[in-house]
């Protein structure tokens, strides 16, 4: 689920001056549920080589936000990561360049952009927040039939999908299971998504709903119903 991450401030109040090193986000200074969200004042972020200022349009809710902001309760405590408070959430946005690193050539300002910043890691996307450095890695253009809203909701629902039926697309580990992921030729396949309508958990929900538009790339056509989606090859 994508939420605006831009309130619509009167022109008069979007005008009042406020220090340039300074800007609002949701931050967390201690684990528990959505009270410990806090939308204040915070640092606003420097480039670093390689990097992206976004001004940040939307953003979007993932499962690995609310698992941080409650603390990893479902880990055994020594597998809990430590983190520094306060923390900014959010990984997934869209948003207009602002500025970028001397050494960055493949983005320039005003430029309309989305991604995944810094995924995994703990506490270091920062995506709740009117802006966000992001390695230029991590963000691609935003496709001009897509507003922000849709767009922020698109980039881990639409790797999962890729990654489950297409292409992993990298070889990091899981650090959840000894043997790396290895997505299967799909065709003359029987695929079945759970939950392809929406509304559930990854592999299920937003992600099943990008697997059903990505079920072409892999020559798989549908057949089923949306509480349990079955494609065949």
């Amino acid at each position: 689920m994508a939420t605006t991450a831009e309130k619509d401030y009167p022109t008069s109040q979007k005008q009042e001056a406020r220090p340039t090193t300074t800007m609002k986000a949701v931050q967390l200074h201690e684990f528990g549920g959505p009270e410990v969200l806090r939308y204040e004042e915070a640092p606003k972020p420097e480039l670093q080589v390689g990097e992206v200022l976004v001004r940040v349009h939307a953003v979007s809710l993932n499962p690995p936000d609310w698992y941080l902001r409650d603390g990893y309760k479902m880990l055994p405590p020594e597998w809990r990561p430590s983190v520094t408070m306060p923390l900014i959430l959010g990984t997934d946005i869209s948003g207009v360049v602002e500025a970028v690193a001397p050494d960055v050539e493949s983005f320039a300002v005003g430029q309309e952009v989305y991604g995944m910043v810094r995924f995994p890691s703990v506490g270091e996307s920062r995506g709740y927040a009117e802006y966000v450095a992001a390695p230029a890695a991590d963000l691609a253009l935003k496709p001009a039939g897509l507003d922000h809203v849709h767009a922020a909701g698109g980039p881990m629902s639409g790797l999962t999908a890729w990654q489950y039926l297409i292409e992993l697309g990298h070889t990091e580990p899981n650090p959840f299971q000894p043997e790396p992921h290895r997505p299967v030729p799909l065709q003359g396949k029987r695929v079945l998504v759970n939950g392809a309508a929406g509304g559930g958990r990854p592999p299920s929900g937003a992600a099943g709903k990008m697997a059903r538009r990505l079920r072409h790339c892999g020559g798989l056509r549908q057949a089923g119903n949306p509480a349990a989606r079955t494609w065949r090859g």
